[in-house]
């Protein structure tokens, strides 16, 4: 049993990829939102929450994401908090 709960951590850490490394077009769900609880209120006050669907418009930075219906930049340093879980298709 052990073992299978190992296995769920590591599928669950491989899903997850910081919002930066996402390419022009791809999209997903913010898994996880990390850092400083100043950081994290933040990010969620403007819509980065857990769920919440994003794609990513120009990547870089500052990146260009689509986040419910809004265009936003946010710089590099933060992209590195927001955790998403890539979709197969893009949003």
């Amino acid at each position: 049993m052990k073992a299978s709960g190992q296995a769920k951590v590591k599928e669950t850490q491989v899903d997850l990829i910081p919002l930066g490394r996402l390419r022009a077009g791809q999209g997903g769900c913010v898994g996880e939102v990390l850092g400083a609880c100043d950081m994290v209120h933040r990010l969620r006050e403007m819509g980065l929450y857990d769920g919440a669907r994003v794609q990513m418009i120009r990547p870089g930075s500052p990146c260009i994401i689509r986040l419910q219906g809004q265009r936003l930049g946010f710089r590099m340093d933060d992209c590195a908090h927001v955790m998403v879980r890539v979709s197969a298709v893009a949003s």
